[in-house]
């Protein structure tokens, strides 16, 4: 499936990070995890979204402090 994921920022815009296919144990496993590792960044998942106008997965993520 394909999986695109979108960071809020703190004004609200949201960002495209990537899109990319995901297996179907990848989106299972979005039961049970709360943090996603994209690009060598960590996110917290806020939501997700199945657009099946577009057949894709689309998941609402927003930065955490690495510091």
């Amino acid at each position: 499936m394909k999986v695109v994921l979108f960071e809020k920022k703190p004004d609200g815009e949201l960002v495209e990070i990537e899109e990319r296919t995901w297996t179907s144990n990848m989106v299972a496993a979005l039961e049970h995890v709360n943090y996603i590792v994209a690009g060598g960044r960590e996110y917290e998942t806020i939501e997700g979204r199945l657009n099946v106008d577009t057949g894709k997965l689309e998941l609402l993520l927003v930065p955490m402090r690495n510091e």
